[in-house]
Parts: C-alpha cells; structure tokens; sequence
C-alpha cells in the first residue's frame, strides 16, 4: 500500500501551516488501529491540508492514498475517509471554477483542477463505494455519484438502484440531491433526472421525506420555473414529514476540551463557540430545506410560509435550525419582516432554553428592525427574573444563562431601559459583563447608572496585557456613545496607558471616545496634540488624534497644516478621514478644496466618496458637478459606497436629481447592500434612500374629479 508516497517531495509544497512534509505520516495514521491516533490524523488533516475547505498542491497529491485506503476494506473508520475525498473534491469544484466551467486561476496556485480532473477518471470507484456493505461508507460516497461521475445514465441508474434499496432517511435524501447535482452538471442527464423527481413527488408509496426531497431538488434544478403550487407542496410534505419523523430531544455538543481562557479575550472564546453552535445541524430534513430556501432566493413571503410551518415543528431541532435559517433571510434579504420576526418571538416561550437562546440572538442580530418583537423580549425576561431570581443572568446553567442574556442584548439593543437591571447586574457582579458592555451604549438615557460602572470597569483592564485591548475598546465605544463627560478624566488616564504600551488599536478609540466628548475634553488637549505628529504609530492614530483635537476646541490654524498634510499621504484611509474632518469643518476648510479636487480622480473609488462630500461640504454649489459625477461613478462601481454616496445626495437637496434613476435601481435590488452588505447599513441606505426619491420627485398631485350638478 501506498506506492511512491515517500517519492514525493512532500516538503517543497505547503499547507495552511508551512511544510507538507508531515503528510505521509498523517496519511499513514489514517490506516492505524489505534482509534486516537486516526482520529487526531483525520483532525489535522483537515485543520492544515483541506484547511476551512482550502485545497493546495499537497491536498491534490495526497488523493491516490485517501482513494486507495476508501477502496480497502481492512481501513478503520474508511467512510470518514470517504467523505473527507468527497469534501475535497466538492471544495475543489466550489473554488476552483466559475459557473460557466472557467478555471479560476490562483498565485500561489492551488490544486483545484487536479483534484477534479482525479476524481472524475475514478468516478466509478463512487459507484462501487455507493455499493459498499458498510452503509456508512455508502452515505459517505452517495454525493460523489453526483459530483464525479461522467457517465450520465450508469450514474442515474446507480442512484435509482440506492433509493430502491436504501430505508435511512439521511442516504435517501442524499440519493435525490445527488440526482440534481448530476443533472446541474450534465445536460445530458437533465431530462431523465427532472422525470425522475417529477415522479418521486407525486408517488404516495414513497416516504414523506423522500417527496419533499424530490420537490426541493427538482426546483433546485430549474428555480426559475417554480409554480404557485410548489410552496404549499412543501409544505402539506413537511407537515406529513413532521408526524412521521419521531420527536427527538436536541442533541448536546460534543464534549471537547474546555477552550483556554488565560489571556485569551473572551470575545475570542465566544467567537469560536458559536462557530461551533452555527456548523451543527439538529433535524434530518434541514440542509434540504435550506436547499429550498436558496432556490427560492428573493421570494420573502414564500420563504416565509415555509419557515411559519418550521418554526411550528413539534421537533425542537427542526425550530433551532429554523430559527437560524430565519436569521439568514432577514439579514441577507430585504422585505417586510415583520410576520417572521414575530414568528421567531414565539420561540422565546418554548421550554427548550437553546431555541429560546437562539432565537434571542436572532433578534438580537437584526436588531434594526426588531422593534415587533419588543414586548416578547421584555416579557420573556420578566419570566426569567421571576422564575430564577434577578441573579438570572449569571446562572449556573448555561442554556439558560444564554437565553436570558441574548435577550437582554436583543432588548437593549432596542434601546429599551426594561433590559437595564441585568445589565447593571452583569456590571456589577463582573459575570460575562464583557456581554453588558457591548450592548451598554444603547441606552444613554441610563448613562448616569452605567457610565461610574463603565469607567470602574476600564480603570482595571491592565494594558500591559495584549488580550485586554478587545474590552477595552468596547468600554471606550461604549462612553462614547453615552456621550456622559464624567467619563473623561478616566479615558484620559487609559489614552496615556495606550501609549505607553504601544497598544495602538486602545489609543485611536480612545481619541475618538475624547472626540466624542468635544470640549469637555479639552483637558487633554496635550496628550491628544503630541500624538498629531507621531510617526512610529499605528497608521490610525495620526488621523484620529486631529480630529478628536479638532473636537475638543483645536484651532484651525492648528490643524489645517495636519489634515493637508493627510491629504498628501499614501495610505488611502488617512486620506479620507482627513476628508470627512474636512467635510466636517466646512467653508473655513477652503484652503483644501484643490487639493479635494485632484484627489477625485484617485484610482480607489473610497477616497473619491470621502473627497467628494468634502468638497460639496466646504465648496457647496459650486462644487455640484464634480461632486455628483464621483459620487455616482462610485456608487456604479462599488454598491459598497452606497451610504456613503446616498447621505451626501441628501444633503445636496434639487441638485442630485440627476441621480434618481441610479437611486431607484439601487433601492430595487432584493438583496441588501451598503457597507458591508450588513442589516443596519441598509436599512439606512433604503431610509434615507426613499426620503431623497420622494423629496426630489414627489407625486403629482392627484386630479379632482369634477362634481357634477
């Protein structure tokens, strides 16, 4: 076994982490007896050499070995081996080429196309593992049948011989979607596959799961021909699912080691376990259900009939997953959200402390449009503060601990004091209170009780500690948007230990938490003016620090020489904040406007946006033309700009009428935009969006009908 592995120069290539020259041994641990030695191989296989789905030169070398240990029946554990060869070649495919089929090409290159063109010369070898006796093994193959076989009709008819044969629901409905797949990827087994499913659905001596699954996948196949009647058929199919798939109570995470805190930032640990949370699925039918999801694409109210009868499931497992999927399409889709948001406030009563966790955090997520959800939030924390004492918050059992605390979050978020006395708590009593802090500037209307907490929390982080500086910032944010200048002696006291300890990152919030105080910040108008001219900063600083010293009453003969001096740097950020403290100083900025009005044939459309507004800020009418042309030309070429670009037409009134037509195609997409493509930047974008069209094109008035006699 394993000819010619040691013939390779397995140490010229590399993985995520360096060398490959730890694969042949890794290859061979895959085949030990020992379970932990394959399981740690298997791990670390995946974690270097197929690193989050990456392929490299080492990842394409290593599968004549992983396909030889698939084909021996003396490997251990050979269907992990299976499905690890079907990851790589499905990520290969995802990666490697675009839709049409173009190979994409990568520096340094990866192995994409190797993989493919391996796999596809062994496509039979999927046929036969699809055949195996270990029906693990044949789950593992199944998907490969669809993504690697080139023969169309032997690959059809493997699979209908597996459906005919196999009874677990999970190969059953791997068997359907792997028939898609062959169809998307040969036209030649389209026809015969879209037959095929057609009369999988409409058969009632097959399961109600494998119908559902012939109905999502005949419409993952053509989604542009899905009927008015393919919603309800998914659903009258979930409901029959629903009442033949046994209740099963969510199973609990895998235990693993308990993550090392010990200058680690919480944030950090957080982070990581809810990746972990987010890649589990609980329900057999869910991934086929986000299939369907996909499929039906910018179709809210569909989507959201079928995501009603989910969320109804008597499975808890099948509402998690739901809840999730909700999450994604309010995120990811503009509409009115408004039934599903209240939908998913439902779960909050459920006795399952995960569904109601995660649909907190759901709320929480989307919490520029969650207001429906308000009252179910406050009163799902009343319950918690009643059942389990005000001390719910840190409780010792963790499910409930999370579903109080994304609750709160999701309420204080909203900018509602009822979510005050748990954060206070969390303050007060230091238990997850970095979770508090995140969500305390929210509520300025309690900055008096939360500011004397915030400063108390900030005067203890030790700076001298690198994994501090992430709560410190989020304390720094949080003053600041509290706005309170009882805060500022202590934001002075840690701007001078951030300099002192190099902690650039702490340093640039706390200039702009000293900015947001405007003069009554003028105290360390000092620290603030030395850190103007610094050179051996972190390259956010200099910009920062002129204009928190503009903030706190510098003079302008002070800072104008600062911010022309930003305009000529390279680094294209520096260049616009300069502009935007520009933009801010307005007509007394005058002396800029030449300079601004090079830049706006800078080769990055960012700065263009940030020169542009700073010029219609300083020059005003003047300026228009100019201005409307890079504001428009930017927005064309990157939606990203699109806050940006849009806040600036409104402030420019009638003269950013000819960027109506642009307007109206901005705000028709389905899909949301703005910076980041994230929920609150569009829906800014699509406010102040439609305020701008109806200002500069209102409605004719309408006709009076004549009255008659």
């Amino acid at each position: 076994m394993f000819d010619g592995l040691h013939d390779i120069d397995w140490a010229s290539m590399e993985h995520a982490y360096g060398s490959a020259e730890e694969v042949p041994a890794l290859l061979t641990a895959l085949r030990s007896p020992d379970a932990g030695e394959r399981s740690k191989a298997l791990d670390r296989f995946y974690g270097a050499v197929h690193h989050q789905g990456s392929v490299y030169p080492p990842t394409a070398a290593s599968l004549p070995f992983l396909f030889e240990l698939a084909a021996d029946d003396a490997t251990p554990d050979r269907a992990a081996v299976v499905a690890l060869l079907v990851s790589i070649g499905r990520e290969s495919l995802d990666r490697g080429f675009e839709d049409d089929g173009t190979q994409i090409e990568y520096y340094p290159p990866m192995g994409c196309a190797q993989v493919v063109a391996f796999l596809r010369e062994r496509g039979v070898g999927f046929a036969e593992l699809a055949r195996d006796l270990d029906p693990d093994v044949r789950l593992a193959a199944i998907p490969g049948l669809g993504l690697f076989l080139d023969d169309a009709d032997r690959a059809a008819a493997v699979l209908r011989e597996r459906l005919a044969a196999e009874r677990g629901i999970a190969a059953r409905l791997r068997i359907v979607e792997a028939a898609a797949t062959l169809a998307l990827r040969l036209p030649a087994a389209t026809q015969q596959v879209m037959d095929w499913l057609a009369g999988l659905a409409a058969d009632p001596a097959q399961s109600p799961a494998t119908r559902l699954a012939a109905v999502v996948q005949r419409a993952r196949c053509a989604p542009d021909e899905i009927g008015e009647d393919v919603v309800p058929a998914v659903v009258g199919l979930l409901r029959e699912t629903a009442r033949a798939i046994p209740v099963r109570r969510i199973a609990p995470a895998p235990t693993r080691p308990a993550a090392p805190t010990d200058g680690v930032a919480p944030q950090i640990v957080a982070a990581f376990e809810d990746l972990d949370r987010h890649t589990r699925v609980h329900a057999p039918t869910t991934v086929l259900l986000r299939t369907f999801h996909e499929a039906l694409g910018a179709r809210v109210p569909e989507r959201t009939v079928v995501l009603a009868e989910q969320l109804s499931s008597p499975d808890p497992g099948s509402r998690l997953d739901a809840v999730r999927t909700s999450g994604e399409l309010m995120r990811t889709w503009r509409g009115d959200h408004t039934r599903l948001l209240l939908l998913v406030a439902d779960q909050l009563t459920t006795a399952d402390q995960e569904v109601a966790a995660e649909a907190a955090a759901v709320l929480e997520s989307c919490h520029p449009i969650a207001a429906p959800a308000r009252e179910a939030l406050a009163a799902h924390i009343d319950a918690q503060r009643a059942a389990h004492s005000p001390d719910v918050w840190a409780a010792p059992q963790a499910l409930l601990r999370r579903s109080h605390q994304e609750a709160v979050r999701a309420l204080a978020r909203l900018g509602d004091t009822r979510a005050l006395p748990s954060l206070l708590a969390a303050l007060d009593s230091d238990a997850d209170a970095w979770r508090a802090i995140q969500v305390a500037g929210h509520l300025p209307q309690a900055a008096d009780q939360l500011v004397p907490r915030l400063c108390d929390h900030l005067r203890r982080i030790d700076l001298s500690q690198q994994w501090t500086e992430m709560s410190a910032n989020a304390i720094l944010s949080a003053l600041a948007a509290l706005g309170d200048p009882a805060a500022v002696p202590v934001v002075a006291d840690t701007l001078g230990a951030a300099v002192r300890h190099e902690r650039h990152g702490v340093t640039r919030s706390a200039l702009k938490a000293l900015g947001a105080f405007g003069p009554a910040a003028t105290g360390a108008r000092d620290t603030i003016r030395s850190l103007t001219t610094a050179t051996a900063t972190d390259a956010h600083v200099r910009p920062a620090a002129v204009a928190a010293l503009w903030a706190v009453g510098g003079d302008l003969s002070e800072v104008m020489p600062l911010l022309l001096d930003l305009l000529d740097d390279r680094i294209t950020f520096r260049i616009s904040d300069a502009a935007d403290l520009l933009g801010e100083i307005g007509p007394p900025a005058s002396v800029a406007l030449p300079r601004l009005r090079g830049l706006l044939t800078h080769d990055y459309e960012w700065v263009r946006v940030h020169c542009a507004a700073a010029l219609w800020e300083i020059g005003g009418q003047a300026e228009a033309p100019a201005v409307l042309d890079a504001l428009l030309q930017a927005m064309a070429k990157n939606s990203a700009t699109a806050n940006h670009v849009v806040a600036c037409l409104d402030r420019m009134g009638p003269l950013a009428a000819p960027a109506l037509p642009l307007l109206r195609e901005q705000l028709a997409q389905p899909r949301r935009g703005g910076r980041f493509q994230s929920i609150d930047h569009d829906e800014q974008l699509q406010r102040v969006g439609r305020t701008l069209i109806a200002r500069l094109d209102p409605p004719a008035p309408a006709t009076p009908t004549p009255r008659t006699t």
